[in-house]
């Protein structure tokens, strides 16, 4: 869906948008990076203490279209369904039924879709959908920034009643090989773990960690998993689910990625009581930090010449 505006003598912008939410609902965040026909760019953010992640999309689109202080010709691109659909193929039908489903439910979010059906009034906007964590740099840098100004929740690493699981890898794209290591804690005990891999994807080592890692597991005891991948933790968290009613395909028909690490993952989750939580890089728990260490030694025992 366009605006009425006529896109000639426009000024012409690229707008990367994405929004963040960990855990969904909870406290989220969103980033827009702007590209005016000079390559000169301005990046905005926001974040809101409870919130969802579709509303982290919607609002990051509108907060970037509402900067726009003239009228301008617009491709947006965004690794969100739920805001390219229901911006180009939902909304009128929202409208015929007074914004209303086909259930009659109110529309969700409908305070952020009219507020968009303004701004896409006001500017000539071509919506585009990109896959996310994929070949887009620009989408993978909007991803980051969102993420890098999420409130951070509390880490709850003093839980004596709780196995805690510090995981890190090191991953070589070149040699599509690697190493993860973790850390198990609970209360005066610890244990380390790891391993080596020579075939798939970082990503791929990310699940495989965190599941060898729960099938060392004695006891039915809570646990908290501890990463620096929002894959990981997105995917066990919040998507399994999903995949899993799909008969383990994407909302595009196609089959997910690393299938069979998050197949086995999945069994394992259904045995225990996991929460995930996604650490930051910069400053992670003194635990994740010596795992990552050790990673690095692990992969050196495969690829003497990177060590």
């Amino acid at each position: 869906m366009s605006g009425e505006i006529t896109g000639e003598g426009l000024p012409e912008v690229r707008i990367y948008t994405d929004g963040s939410c960990s855990p969904n609902p909870g406290p989220g965040s969103w980033a827009a990076i702007i590209l005016d026909d000079r390559e000169q760019r301005e990046t905005l953010t926001g974040i809101e203490e409870a919130t969802t992640n579709n509303r982290m999309e919607l609002t990051a689109a509108l907060k970037a279209l509402q900067s726009l202080s003239a009228n301008h010709r617009v491709r947006l691109f965004t690794d969100s369904r739920y805001l390219k659909d229901g911006i180009t193929d939902w909304l009128p039908t929202w409208q015929q039924r007074d914004w209303s489903t086909i259930t009659g439910d109110a529309v969700r979010n409908r305070d952020l879709w009219r507020a968009l059906l303004l701004e896409v009034g006001r500017h000539q906007v071509e919506w585009n959908w990109v896959k996310g964590h994929a070949d887009d740099p620009l989408n993978n840098e909007v991803d980051e920034l969102a993420r890098s100004v999420r409130p951070v929740p509390v880490l709850p690493l003093d839980d004596p009643n709780s196995v805690h699981i510090f995981l890190a890898i090191t991953w070589r794209q070149k040699t599509a090989s690697g190493a993860w290591a973790g850390i198990m804690k609970f209360r005066d005990h610890h244990r380390v773990i790891g391993g080596t891999r020579q075939v798939g994807t970082g990503n791929g080592l990310h699940i495989v960690s965190a599941a060898e890692a729960l099938k060392l597991m004695k006891r039915k005891l809570p646990i908290h998993i501890y990463t620096t991948s929002g894959y990981l933790k997105d995917g066990a968290g919040n998507w399994l689910r999903q995949w899993q009613r799909r008969d383990w395909q994407t909302r595009e028909g196609q089959e997910v990625s690393n299938k069979e690490e998050w197949q086995t993952l999945a069994e394992l989750l259904r045995a225990y009581p996991v929460v995930f939580h996604q650490i930051d890089k910069k400053v992670p728990p003194c635990h994740n930090a010596e795992a990552k260490e050790l990673a690095g030694e692990f992969y050196s025992e495969i690829s003497p010449q990177d060590s």
